[in-house]
């Protein structure tokens, strides 16, 4: 099961008690204080994981704990720290604050460490408030509660290419054939039902450049930004992307125009967030095996003749090394712009 957004409820864990405690030893009737400090509360740390794709082990346990701190004994033994509250989770996360709605923190590296709930200090024994005047105190301070919040999980993948077209324009066929990740495909529209990341492969490149990460969301229908269809749910996993690849069924199957499906495309991207129409894009067009395909492919280009088009057949085959290829030189190309890294080895 795919999950993108959940809601969870988060508690550090509370500070341990200070004691009180004196000394009771032969030949030291006066003996004074030795209440130990109580332990810290364990903190709820987030961390990035390249290797968790979705939110599905927080949907159905909601509820996250970090450990209490122990309490402090005599003889000036302080309690234990209580152990953190680790929770991996996918690059491209974004954790919203349910009381204010506000961004309080962002994964998007592997590795990074982000302490949102700080667990509660522990409360210092008896020892602490010796003085002159009060050398047998019976006082101690009880433990800080830990920090405490509902949060909502939201995740938008980071990848280098987004895929988005109708549905039946072939992108789970061209996912399967250029990159590892092998998705249903079959001859009805809405095969796929949730996004799937897929890694193209360049071998022949040093290390650090040999593969892109492709992000194939589920097909797109009129009123997508309006809730319409399953595509709308998953048009955040394109934010991040570098570069978007519009995918056209070229020979019109079902009756519909190439030149009207690639319009409304750009209408629901613009309406979902105008940003989207600022990315670089290219359109491949599909199926051009089909007989028909040519004869609407030139008045596909009548009508954009500005558009870049990368002729592509996913049942034979032809075209998808030139579409390889030129991924990479845009994506590098955009990289070098914007002064970005390559994402890590897969």
């Amino acid at each position: 099961m795919f999950v993108d957004e959940c809601q969870v409820k988060l508690t550090a864990g509370d500070g341990g008690r200070g004691c009180v405690s004196f000394r009771r030893e032969k030949y030291e009737p006066w003996g004074g204080p030795n209440g130990g400090d109580g332990g810290r509360g364990g903190d709820v740390i987030l961390v990035g994981d390249v290797n968790t794709n979705n939110l599905v082990d927080y949907k159905y346990q909601p509820h996250w704990h970090a450990e209490r701190g122990g309490h402090g004994m005599g003889s000036d033994q302080f309690g234990k720290d209580g152990k953190h509250c680790i929770m991996r989770l996918p690059l491209g996360t974004v954790v919203y604050d349910e009381s204010t709605d506000k961004v309080v923190a962002e994964i998007i590296e592997d590795g990074v460490q982000i302490v949102l709930c700080k667990g509660g200090n522990g409360g210092w024994g008896n020892t602490h408030f010796k003085t002159s005047t009060n050398r047998a105190p019976k006082r101690a301070n009880p433990g800080h509660p830990g920090e405490a919040g509902t949060y909502r999980f939201i995740l938008k993948s980071i990848a280098d290419v987004g895929l988005v077209g109708f549905p039946n324009a072939g992108k789970s066929s061209l996912t399967g054939h250029i990159t590892k990740a092998r998705p249903k495909t079959a001859a009805y529209p809405f095969t796929t039902l949730h996004p799937q990341i897929g890694v193209i492969d360049y071998p022949d490149l040093k290390k650090g450049d040999r593969h892109l990460l492709l992000a194939d969301i589920p097909g797109l229908i009129e009123g997508a930004s309006e809730n319409r269809g399953l595509g709308h749910r998953f048009l955040r996993h394109i934010e991040r992307c570098a570069l978007l690849l519009f995918m056209v069924d070229m020979a019109g199957t079902d009756a519909r125009d190439p030149r009207d499906d690639y319009k409304h495309l750009l209408h629901e991207l613009e309406l979902y967030d105008p940003a989207l129409l600022d990315k670089p894009r290219v359109v491949v067009a599909n199926k051009m095996d089909v007989p028909e395909a040519a004869a609407q492919l030139k008045k596909f280009k009548r009508r954009y003749s500005k558009v870049d088009v990368i002729e592509i057949s996913c049942l034979t085959g032809d075209g998808l090394p030139q579409l390889k290829k030129e991924l990479l030189k845009r994506v590098t190309a955009f990289r070098k712009k914007e002064k970005l890294s390559p994402p890590a080895e897969a």
